[in-house]
């Protein structure tokens, strides 16, 4: 029974409507995984037992009296601890919260448990998420499954490491400079960042007010899509939050990718790629062009200028939210976030304003060459995963770009794909990364789908992660 925690959303909530397992069933089967692999993988700073036991009995009473909220009906999922849950703690991977319980769930929460979902635990992150690492001083480093050497990537790297190993059908990440992407990538899974203002980031620990994402991790694309279609929607708690109500989920697979033009921009996608990720992703792209699709060079001026911004942005602003607390419990840090701190607070409201406006004309530039191009395409991780504990705090600002290309489509704000693209010659994933225009989310989903259909991933990932979970734990 434990193989049917390695199955979709999709196929899973099809069996719980037509009663061939229940929600309590599927629920203990997936804490009997938490409770086997998790001592040695650190996914989960708390898991939520009771509470995960008391959702499934009442969704299951619901699937008795004919009742049934959608696709997501009675599927276990975790949440990244930095986004509220009411009733039960929420430490944004902090000692500072460590027994903080919040009143109410974060917006993304109390969607995804009104579509159905049963909240299965927090999962571990980079401390406050900030860091592309999920080495944590306070609740332990969560371990990459295909290597428990390395690092899952971050900052969501529990929840990618929760999602890939059958502990949870997906998670919630937040994404501010690539934290879904990137440990999804490293990880083999899916990982997903909305148009910014498409999912309201209300109930979670800033990072960066003008970069953050919460977004969808799972193992296909089309659960992510089934996801992002519960999470989305306005929210007037969330300032940034836009009324764009169009439906993201889809039911049919495009069969080709004909009439798709992808823009690459190589000097930015290939700086610094290593050799052996550089094979895997040239191979994605090869299937690309066999399905259809027509991969063009594009500019993209002022990039350089732009990502500087990006670091001025996020250090400024988390330094504004975390300045009382660092007051009370500057003690209680990790060290690489008090290197991060320093950096932040040399930074003038002049830089930031500058940085602001330099933001908003690389936006209006890249919509420019963006101009018949229906999304760009690129590796979503460089770097295979490197070995924890060697990195030093003063890598915790350059980690996200030297490890990734991720932080392009935060200073944009536009949706961005990480799908399962192949293996290093050591066996550790790479990720795909496809970014599309504002609002063009259902349509990058769809391409991730077709080119993911293509290569018949998940029966592939199915086998690999049997190879993963024996030789590795």
């Amino acid at each position: 029974m434990s193989e049917i925690l390695f199955e979709t959303i999709e196929s899973v909530g099809s069996l719980i409507q037509k009663k061939k397992i229940s929600p309590v069933e599927l629920t203990k089967l997936s804490l009997a995984r938490i409770k086997e692999y998790d001592p040695t993988l650190k996914a989960f700073i708390t898991v939520m037992e009771d509470e995960a036991i008391n959702q499934a009995r009442v969704l299951e009473s619901e699937l008795q009296n004919g009742e049934i909220r959608g696709p997501l009906h009675g599927i276990p999922i975790a949440v990244k601890d930095i986004l509220q849950t009411a009733g039960a703690r929420t430490t944004g991977g902090s000692k500072i919260f460590e027994n903080w319980i919040p009143d109410e769930d974060a917006t993304a929460v109390h969607r995804m448990k009104e579509a159905g979902a049963i909240i299965i635990g927090k999962a571990n992150l980079h401390e406050f998420a900030m860091g592309a690492t999920t080495e944590n001083p306070h609740y332990g480093s969560a371990k990459n499954p295909w290597d428990i050497t390395k690092i899952p990537g971050g900052s969501s790297g529990g929840s990618a490491v929760a999602t890939a190993t059958g502990m949870a059908f997906g998670s919630i990440g937040t994404d501010t400079a690539g934290s879904v992407r990137l440990p999804a990538a490293m990880c083999g899974t899916v990982g997903f960042k909305p148009t910014y203002g498409l999912v309201s980031r209300y109930g979670g620990f800033p990072f960066s007010w003008s970069l953050d994402h919460v977004g969808p991790m799972t193992r296909t694309v089309k659960d992510a899509a089934i996801m992002l279609e519960a999470m989305k929607g306005y929210d007037p708690k969330d300032d940034s939050s836009v009324k764009k109500n169009h439906a993201i989920y889809f039911n049919e697979s495009l069969q080709s990718l004909k009439g798709i033009t992808l823009g690459f921009y190589e000097p930015y996608m290939y700086s610094g790629i290593d050799t052996d990720v550089k094979r895997v992703i040239e191979q994605a792209f090869d299937q690309l062009k066999f399905l259809g699709a027509e991969i063009v060079p594009i500019d993209l001026p002022g990039i350089n200028e732009a990502l500087d911004g990006l670091k001025t942005i996020a250090q400024s602003e988390v330094v504004s939210f975390h300045d009382p607390l660092l007051k009370k419990h500057g003690d209680l840090y990790g060290d690489d976030l008090k290197f991060r701190f320093q950096f932040g607070r040399d930074i003038s409201a002049t830089d930031y304003i500058n940085a602001q406006r330099t933001r908003r004309q690389f936006v209006q530039n890249t919509m420019r060459q963006m101009s018949g191009i229906d999304a760009l395409i690129g590796p979503t991780n460089v770097q295979p995963p490197f070995e924890i504990g060697t990195m030093v705090p003063e890598q915790a600002i350059s980690n996200m770009f030297t490890l990734g290309k991720t932080p392009l489509a935060n200073i944009l704000g536009f949706p961005a794909l990480s799908v399962a693209c192949g293996f290093t010659k050591t066996k550790l994933p790479v990720g795909l990364q496809i970014i599309g225009k504002p609002f063009s989310d259902k349509k990058i989903l769809e391409i991730g789908d077709c080119y993911e259909q293509s290569q018949q991933w998940f029966q592939a990932l199915k086998l690999n992660r049997n190879y993963m979970m024996v030789s590795k734990s």
